[in-house]
């Protein structure tokens, strides 16, 4: 087991940094590429096994240039996150919220622990995680932060983010119909909507830039209408939470961690989402998980369970005050993103997400072959759960 020790960091830099984002992969084509709705990745079922074509990989990586040359960028304080407001820009609230809330209002800050205990990752796991403290404004867990994962579910937050800053105006009826069910349900075919509505690799590219993403990038070329082949690292998406809670416009942000908030326990394609976070730390939190490589019908049903989190009386919450500051360099950064391919072979499973207000959790995995949804979802949970308990 490696222990490691906490690292002040900085989640923002230069949007317009070109080095951040000279080596995504080309604007993928906007044609219709087959899917189907299962498995938690636009793909056909068989895609779990599906490898790249020969040129592809390359397309899918990011240039070797340094991430030492972001630096973190002036940032105003953010304010707590405010839950949906029932209008058509931001979703209703349900007893969850309320739940929530008042978990929220009774919680003290709780201090990191200035040691983190170690954590032990499952034999044959693939694992990268970042915990980053808001109001301390550095990470206080990380392992492999800039290793690669096809994203599975995850990019989903993405393409919300992406609709909700090109679109001016209301939400229409039919388009509020996708993202909900998109967020809250993990929905395939809304997400494939929207997509191909975007310019499938071109969102990727937009939030590349606009956020400052270092080991994004689009589809392989060959395969540009599979959206769960982006690919991502522990770092960039802990580096989209913190966008979205300090720096988007409050309508974008309210619409995405309002329908996170309520996300659902079964997916719209009946397998149950509630692992990693959900199962393994206590609310309240807003999650987004992602999986891929199960096939396109879970084994077992998912059934609604009327508890989820685990202790749920350690409520956690963010202090008053919570610096925006993001993310600088945090560990080692790959030199050259050729010996970070993406495995589009293996089974994945991710959990990401926010706790209370302060804490940004990011723990993406790749399973071991052949490996069980259940099995899966079983190692995460507990991945996620000890990875909480050893920073608090």
């Amino acid at each position: 087991m490696k222990r490691f020790t906490p690292v002040a960091v900085s989640l923002a830099v230069p949007l317009a940094a070109a080095q951040l984002i000279a080596g995504c992969a080309a604007p993928a084509s906007t044609s219709q590429a087959a899917r189907s709705g299962g498995g938690d990745a636009a793909s056909p079922a068989s895609q779990a096994t599906a490898q790249p074509s020969p040129a592809s990989p390359a397309a899918a990586q990011p240039s070797p240039a340094s991430p030492a040359a972001a630096q973190p960028s002036p940032a105003s304080p953010a304010s707590p996150v405010s839950p949906a407001t029932g209008t058509s820009a931001s979703p209703p609230t349900d007893s969850a919220d309320t739940a929530d809330a008042a978990g929220a209002a009774r919680a003290a800050s709780r201090a990191p622990s200035t040691t983190p205990r170690p954590v032990r990752v499952p034999s044959g796991v693939t694992a990268g995680y970042v915990v980053f403290d808001r109001q301390a404004g550095k990470v206080i867990a990380n392992r492999q932060v800039h290793h690669r994962f096809r994203s599975a579910s995850v990019v989903k937050i993405l393409i919300a983010i992406d609709y909700l800053e090109r679109r001016k105006g209301a939400i229409p009826a039919g388009d509020a119909a996708l993202l909900k069910p998109m967020l809250r349900g993990s929905d395939d075919d809304a997400a494939t909507a929207l997509w191909r509505r975007g310019g499938q690799g071109k969102i990727v590219q937009r939030m590349v830039k606009k956020i400052g993403l270092t080991d994004t990038a689009p589809p392989p070329a060959a395969k540009p209408g599979f959206w769960g082949y982006t690919a991502i690292s522990a770092l960039d998406i802990a580096r989209v939470y913190q966008y979205l809670l300090a720096k988007a416009e409050p309508g974008v942000r309210d619409v995405v961690m309002g329908h996170l908030r309520q996300a659902q326990q079964c997916a719209t394609d009946g397998f149950d989402q509630y692992f990693g976070i959900p199962r393994g730390v206590p609310r309240p939190w807003a999650v987004k998980q992602g999986w891929s490589g199960y096939g396109s019908v879970p084994p077992v049903k998912c059934v609604r369970a009327t508890t989820t989190s685990s202790d749920l009386t350690r409520d956690l919450t963010a202090a008053t005050t919570v610096t925006t500051a993001g993310f600088t360099k945090v560990g080692t950064a790959v030199a050259g993103r050729t010996r970070n391919p993406v495995d589009f072979g293996r089974p994945v499973l991710h959990t990401t997400g926010v706790i209370g207000d302060r804490f940004i959790m990011v723990v993406l995995t790749t399973q071991p072959a052949g490996a069980s949804f259940g099995s899966s979802s079983t190692r995460l949970t507990a991945l996620a759960r000890d990875l909480y308990r050893s920073v608090l």
